[in-house]
Parts: C-alpha cells; structure tokens; sequence
C-alpha cells in the first residue's frame, strides 16, 4: 500500500479528480433536495477500482453498475438474520432459497471481476512496472515463487482485491454520508468551516497537507467520525498469547471483539460524548488537539491498512464538496434523522438535501 504511493501526490491527484467529478454530479442537481448516497458510493468505489486495477469505470459502465449495486445488498445481508442463519447452518442454507443465495452470487461476481483483472494484467506483463495493488502482488508472486512457505497465489489475491471493496468503500462512503448529513443540521458549524477553507487554502487545487492548516475543519472532521463511529463494534482479534487484563484471565487464542464505542462515548474523556461537539478536539486557542481516545481506525498491529487512504479520501471529497457547495435541508424539512441504521455497520437513513452553490460558475 505504501508502495502505491498513498500519501504521494499521484493518489491524491486520483482522488482529487473523483471528488471533482462528484462535485459536478451534485451541480446538476440545481440545488434541488436529491439523496447523494448513489453518488458517493460511486466515487468512492471508483478510487478503490484506481487502486486495485488501476483505471476508473464510467458511470454508465454496465459491468461498474452491477458491481455498486451488488455491494450495497451484499453490505445490507451481512449482519442479517439471514446471515446469521447460513454462518450456524450453511448445511442447510445451502439447499434453501433466500437472501443469501444473492449475497453469495455477488461475492461470486466481484471473485470473478478480480479474476478476469489478474489475468488483464498478466498477460500484458505491466506488472514489471507497477501500477497498481495487481501489478505489485504479480510482481511479488514472481519473486516468492521459489519459497514453498509462500503465501503468495492468485486465489489470495483475488481475495484481497474482494476484501478491499467490501472494506473500502462503503466505510468511506458511510462517514462521508455522515458528514454531510450533520453538516446539514448544524449549518453555523458548515459556515465556520467553508470560512476557515476559504481563508486560509488560496489555491484552487487542494492537498492532504492542507488538514495542517485547518485547526477547526481537522476538528470537525474528527467529531464527525467519533459520534457517528460506522461499525457496529470493533474487527474480531485472537489473543497470541495468555494473559492477565484487570484481574480477568484470557487464554492463548480466545476470540476478542473490541467495543470501541466504549471508549468513543466514554463520558470520563469527552465533555459531551452524545453530541456532536467539536470543541471536543480543541483546545482553549482553538488549535487542534489530537486525541489518544480516538480509535475509529483500531489501534496497534492490526490497525487499519487502509486509514491512510480513508483519511485522504474523506478530506479531500469533503472539502471540495463544501468549497462548492451549502448544504441545506428540504423546505418544510426542521431535522435530518441522525438515528443510525443498527446492522455491521451504522449508516444513516436514507435522507435528501439541497446541494446550493456557493458561487455562480
């Protein structure tokens, strides 16, 4: 992933053409109420198809439609009772009809998507200058051919490249939904951020460097992920060795699932664990104060691999959304709903707003 440049200038100029064409999407809404969802999830799975295959689909790909869309019910079915149901007795499931006879096609579908994209690659050989995450595994296949302990093959590869767009773009995706949603609602704190972007970033072009310069935008940006964390509870970990933790015993290979909401909300580190406060990311003169208590992203060895694009990824969508635009709610409409959607992960319910534009073009 470092490799890839993540951080560099070459993922940010990707990312930065995606937030532009998701910036266009919204202008030709005129301002009217629309639900933005469709379009996010568009744009963001667009960077991880950059990442992976390197190149973009077309919004009206045929092939890039029915991957979105597979995702969304894939994403809808984990976590489900149906779900729950085929992981206690896939004996049985397999020979029923339902739910998750869809879901499985789907994952079949993004296997076979990776596969046809593997074999693209190999066969003209770019991977001797590579690109993209194919390219690199090829090319790291090729060097490990020769180890039996190789952990190395096609079938782990296309596994991974499916785990990425599971795990890649609908968190994203989510957060950013989030954002625009409570931004929404509190239109002094949207105002007080477009006012710093606009004071302090001069250039038309913006950079994941620029978050330095932004005490207050950084700060919001961190609120948003902290009241409104995306995941039901923390990944599942397995202990690597015995050990003692506050007077409770847990053996060698014990199952962990963290609650990170525990220490998101602890009312002992925040001042208002239940709202949405900012402040809470600030200090007295209002520089921004980095916070040991904010896990959204896990913490230690197994952190998540991908929060260094995930944080690219939303500073740079979000801020170029809210350069352009004043996001305001229907008319007739008082609140958005911030009640969360309970499943594995927590998106908010489906909701319209009015996307106006800050200047004329």
């Amino acid at each position: 992933m470092r490799k890839l440049g993540l951080g560099k200038k070459d993922m940010e100029s990707q990312i930065e053409a995606e937030a532009q064409q998701l910036v266009e999407i919204f202008a030709s809404e005129k301002g009217q109420p629309f639900d933005p969802s469709m379009a996010i999830i568009n744009s963001v799975s667009n960077v991880i198809c950059a990442v992976t295959f390197g190149q973009r689909f077309s919004l009206e790909d045929e092939n890039f439609k029915k991957l979105i869309e597979g995702l969304d019910l894939g994403l809808k079915f984990i976590g489900s009772f149906s779900h729950a149901l085929y992981e206690v007795i896939p004996w049985l499931m397999k020979h029923l009809p339902g739910p998750h006879k869809q879901a499985l096609g789907i994952s079949d579908m993004l296997f076979s998507l990776a596969k046809k994209k593997i074999e693209q690659h190999k066969e003209d050989t770019s991977y001797h200058e590579p690109q993209d995450f194919i390219d690199f595994y090829l090319l790291q296949m090729e060097k490990s051919k020769n180890d039996p302990n190789t952990t190395y093959d096609e079938d782990n590869l296309a596994q991974c490249i499916h785990d990425f767009f599971i795990a890649g773009s609908e968190t994203t995706a989510t957060t950013l939904k989030w954002a625009i949603l409570l931004l929404t609602n509190h239109p002094d704190i949207q105002d007080k951020v477009h006012k710093e972007i606009e004071d302090v970033l001069v250039s038309s072009s913006i950079c994941y460097q620029d978050l330095k310069k932004l005490p207050y935008t950084n700060a919001v940006f961190h609120e948003i992920q902290r009241s409104k964390y995306i995941l039901l509870v923390g990944f599942a970990r397995q202990s690597t060795k015995d050990m003692n933790l506050r007077g409770f015993c847990i053996p060698k290979g014990t199952i962990v699932i963290p609650d990170v909401r525990s220490v998101l909300f602890d009312p002992v580190q925040w001042e208002t664990p239940e709202e949405f406060n900012p402040n809470h990311f600030l200090d007295k003169e209002g520089n921004f104060v980095a916070r040991e208590e904010f896990l959204p992203f896990g913490a230690g060895a197994r952190v998540c691999l991908g929060e260094q694009l995930a944080r690219i990824e939303y500073f740079l969508f979000l801020t170029n959304l809210l350069r352009a635009f004043r996001f305001q709610l229907p008319e007739g409409v008082k609140e958005l709903n911030q009640t969360p959607i309970i499943g594995i992960t927590t998106p908010p319910h489906p909701y319209k707003v009015c996307a106006v534009p800050r200047h004329s073009p």
